[in-house]
């Protein structure tokens, strides 16, 4: 184990309202520099941090910021990249979409040479769907002489009263990504009742110890949404319904808490701020403001990556970086989907069958052709006609730095909503 500890630099891209990026900094990172897009979200990371170097803009246009001017010198990339490609209430358009830059944050893995890659998602990119998404990010990863790991992290298992599962991308060189553990769940969170008690009675209210009481459970995943799509509510339909068995009302967002003899027919509206404590900032470690008005608030707030959990994950990346954990012995690389790397591997045309002997798998035919012409929604898939027919799978459709990309067009036109 290592005895002295390295102060580790990071860059954040797509950094929102600055979720991760507090609790990176409480475990320990500097930040050089976070990039964002959105306007609100730039001026709520330059209240709270002045001293930050914010860039606004696209993070892909390197008039907003050159990853090569970071090569070498960065402990941590990190950022949570746009949901909606891979989200479950989304059309999972994945590659295909203007928004997904996962591909190309990995790709910028091979230009600043970090010591290690942190990325979040939704759990929908976890799903068979994308799995061949996920194989393509592990394979150019390990181009670049990287291991990587990915894991459903629950907000819940980190004291927060929120479901909130998130897909966790980290890569380090193996060396060090043997040092790698997971964090350890937490103690088991407060209800959401315990939670927004002292904010849900701060005017008054009767009726808030009551309402605590009756919201005893674990709160569905705040969704902050997308400028796509509506405005500001506690989530789909199933989510609403839930926050109504807990007493509370899902389809808006207060400006203020009930006051004195204010009386509901399902309960009252959450306040940003009770979202914002719902996602981890607190009156003390995570103490945070925002800038906005209150749908533009709500959004940062939703979509942003909990500060407790960023944390957690910051103090186990550091540790081992600094090897400050014993060693663990790691088992081959995880397949994600050997349907996928089976033509990728030989690089030419190969039939149904050819594939089938490569991968040794007694998957039917016709559910193997339904795969591979799956992998054409992400990738592009050449059919050679004749019998039998023969597949051949080549690059990514995913943008990943391409001057002459499509994204690019499609971004120009969607920016204003794109969030």
């Amino acid at each position: 184990m290592g005895d002295t500890q390295r102060i580790f630099r990071a860059v954040e891209i797509c950094a929102g309202a600055g979720g991760q990026a507090l609790g990176l900094e409480r475990a320990g990172f500097e930040h050089d520099l976070l990039v964002e897009l959105d306007d609100d979200a730039v001026a709520t990371l330059r209240l709270n941090r002045p001293s930050w170097k914010v860039a606004a803009g696209d993070v892909a246009d390197k008039d907003v910021w050159n990853p090569s001017d970071y090569k070498g010198s960065v402990g941590l990339l990190a950022g949570g990249v746009p949901c909606p490609p891979f989200t479950v209430a989304g059309e999972q358009r994945g590659a295909t979409d203007e928004r997904d830059l996962f591909a190309w944050a990995v790709e910028q893995v091979g230009i600043i040479r970090p010591c290690a890659l942190l990325l979040e998602n939704v759990r929908g990119l976890s799903q068979p769907r994308f799995a061949g998404y996920r194989q393509h990010v592990l394979d150019r990863l390990g181009e670049f002489g990287y291991g990587a790991e990915w894991r459903i992290v629950s907000a819940s298992d980190y004291g927060l009263p929120q479901l909130r599962p998130r897909f966790i991308l980290v890569a380090m060189q193996p060396e060090d990504l043997a040092y790698f553990h997971w964090p350890a769940p937490a103690a088991s969170p407060p209800t959401v009742g315990q939670a927004l008690l002292p904010l849900m009675s701060a005017n008054g209210w009767e009726e808030a110890e009551a309402w605590a009481i009756r919201a005893n459970g674990i709160a569905p995943t705040l969704v902050g949404g997308s400028k796509k799509h509506g405005g500001a509510d506690l989530g789909p339909t199933r989510a609403k319904a839930k926050w109504a068995e807990m007493g509370a009302n899902g389809w808006a967002l207060a400006d203020a808490a009930p006051t004195r003899g204010e009386v509901f027919e399902v309960g009252p509206k959450l306040t940003c701020e009770m979202a914002a404590r719902l996602q981890g900032w607190d009156e003390e470690e995570f103490r945070w403001r925002f800038s906005g008005r209150k749908t533009a608030l709500y959004r940062q707030i939703g979509n942003a990556f909990p500060p407790p959990v960023a944390k957690a994950l910051g103090v186990a990346i550091a540790a081992a970086l600094n090897h400050a954990t014993a060693p663990r012995e790691r088992g081959s690389e995880p397949e994600h989907d050997p349907i996928y790397r089976a033509p990728r591997k030989g690089g030419d045309f190969m039939t149904i069958d050819q594939i089938a002997k490569a991968i040794k798998s007694p998957i039917k035919a016709d559910k193997l052709e339904c795969r591979i012409n799956s992998l054409g929604k992400d990738f592009e898939l050449e059919v050679r006609d004749g019998n039998p027919i023969a597949y051949k799978i080549g690059p990514i459709k995913a943008f990943r730095g391409e001057a002459a990309h499509a994204r690019h067009e499609q971004f120009k036109r969607e920016t204003r909503r794109i969030s």
